[in-house]
């Protein structure tokens, strides 16, 4: 998996800072992950293919969040995609990205598919044959999703000495890969277990947009090898979490540690920071696996 970070505050753009949204690179997928202003932009910036997306996933609708989708979907428009859009996003998305269209004669020369999302549950809303996504409903003002995204189980690896000392013919392989036992050139039958390896282990990667401090989320992020968690205010300014719906750092870390996720990503900072560094010291105190959203970051795992 790879992830680039295209923006990781809060509320306003600003000369140095953007909004939330972020790339997922996973098994030949590049999801867009929450589109805040400026997002299309970042992407030119940090040389992601336009074509390539063909799915965006929508946490809620705060602006910080979408006020970048319908610009995106306008350019996809001016370069004259055909490939179709699919858009995972609360109920009410596809009313305010239509009503633009329509005011503006805008309509798209794709096909924009909207996923309006209203479960209070974890839900599948994407799957493929590698890949595996559904929802973390978060604790927030207005209905919020976080999202997880689940590499399938892969198929075997062939031992390849193993493999030629056995006397398999190469038609072979792909059932090998696919975890069968096969008959080898001598007419003996040939246990998969003795001529490959295991799979790698499957990756996932959990992000959690915005949400006040929620134990609900443990089940469906545990042991994620990655988790994204907001981490809004300091620890000085924690009294505001509870009305605002938020998380400081400390509550984000205790969230990793009682998951017991491989690494956690802090982001969505408060613009009120001009240093962003202690977020990550006093998340440190907590758990000890702290990385920073930055923009144009790249965390590959």
């Amino acid at each position: 998996m790879k992830l680039t970070i295209l923006g990781c505050h809060s509320a306003t753009p600003r000369i140095d800072t953007n909004p939330t949204s972020q790339v997922l690179e996973i098994k030949n997928h590049i999801f867009l992950i929450d589109c805040g202003e400026g997002t299309q932009v970042e992407l030119r910036r940090n040389k992601v293919k336009f074509s390539r997306i063909k799915h965006i996933f929508i946490s809620h609708l705060h602006g910080d969040h979408f006020f970048g989708l319908i610009g995106l979907i306008s350019t996809f428009r001016l370069l004259t995609r055909e490939t179709d859009l699919h858009i995972y996003g609360p109920k009410g998305l596809k009313e305010a990205i239509t009503l633009q269209l329509k005011l503006g004669n805008s309509w798209t020369n794709y096909q924009l598919i909207f996923h309006e999302l209203t479960s209070t549950e974890s839900e599948i809303i994407f799957e493929d044959d590698k890949v595996l996504v559904r929802t973390i409903p978060l604790k927030h003002r207005i209905y919020t999703n976080g999202f997880l995204f689940q590499e399938k189980l892969g198929e075997r690896k062939l031992d390849i000495n193993a493999v030629l000392n056995a006397n398999i013919d190469v038609a072979y392989y792909r059932k090998l890969k696919q975890g069968f036992d096969v008959t080898n050139e001598n007419g003996v039958l040939i246990k998969n277990a003795t001529v490959t390896k295991e799979p790698n282990t499957p990756k996932s990667y959990a992000y959690c947009s915005d949400t006040a401090y929620t134990e609900t989320i443990l089940p469906v992020i545990e042991k994620a090898h990655v988790l994204y968690h907001e981490s809004t205010f300091l620890e000085k300014h924690a009294h505001l979490s509870n009305p605002t719906k938020h998380s400081s750092a400390i509550e984000a870390a205790t969230i990793a540690k009682k998951a017991e996720v491989g690494t956690l990503i802090l982001g969505h900072y408060s613009t009120r920071y001009d240093d962003i560094s202690s977020f990550k010291e006093e998340a440190k105190t907590v758990f000890e696996n702290v990385e920073l959203a930055e923009a144009g970051k790249v965390f590959k795992f």
